[in-house]
């Protein structure tokens, strides 16, 4: 079974983690999102010397691939590029939208619906948007990643296709805007368990990034204030 290297830097929280044969060996967290950058390195070093491991045992790089924070993304990607080219390692890359929704299956609501629930992931986007994506319980995506603005219609439309659970951190939005017996919240994020989950099953299909061409998913371009001209 492959050891991985997770790289984690989409949202708040950066991880970075060891796993072997599906098991956690051991993680590190930042949660000072301006200074993702700086912990990725040093992490990286501290995490292998504390496991006795070289980089050259590392079978993979995984890394998440957004949506998330612009910087964040990539601060994340550019790093495991790096290390994936240097040492002519896989790259494997993960959906944020798609680890929440591999969250969500030990949702009771999932086990209770599985035939008809719709898992809407959701991280936000600033003001009522989201980056969204949505999945049958058995991760079918029924509509892909993408910005979306979120309003009681969209959301009413989605329920007479059958139950709703929000799910990420973009779900606050979602329950402000309608009250309806078959929408559901979860507002938890995805773990390393998701992460170390999805990175094995892309590892068994050989699902792997291109080093040259891979880029984060923003879903929308970045847009910095211009200094003002005094």
């Amino acid at each position: 079974m492959p050891t991985f290297l997770h790289i984690d830097t989409a949202g708040e929280t950066a991880t970075i983690a060891i796993s072997k044969r599906q098991q956690l060996l051991a993680i590190e967290q930042n949660v000072v999102s301006n200074t993702h950058a700086s912990f990725v390195q040093i992490a990286i070093k501290r995490i292998l010397q504390e496991l006795n491991l070289s980089m050259q045992e590392i079978d993979a790089i995984v890394v998440t691939m957004g949506p998330g924070s612009y910087t964040g993304l990539r601060v994340g990607l550019s790093s495991a590029k790096g290390i994936a080219y240097a040492l002519q390692k896989p790259l494997i890359g993960l959906s944020t939208l798609e680890l929440l929704s591999e969250l969500a299956s030990t949702h009771e609501v999932v086990i209770k619906h599985p035939e008809t629930v719709q898992i809407f992931s959701m991280i936000d986007a600033k003001r009522m948007e989201v980056f969204g994506a949505i999945y049958k319980a058995d991760k079918t995506l029924l509509i892909d990643s993408q910005s979306i603005i979120l309003d009681d219609t969209y959301l009413i439309n989605l329920l007479k296709k059958g139950p709703l659970l929000c799910i990420g951190n973009g779900a606050t939005k979602a329950k402000e805007l309608t009250n309806h017996p078959d929408l559901y919240f979860s507002e938890k994020s995805y773990g390393i368990n998701e992460l170390i989950k999805l990175a094995n099953a892309k590892w068994e299909i050989k699902d792997f990034e291109d080093i040259a061409y891979s880029k984060p998913a923003y879903l929308k371009d970045f847009y910095q204030v211009p200094p003002k001209i005094s």
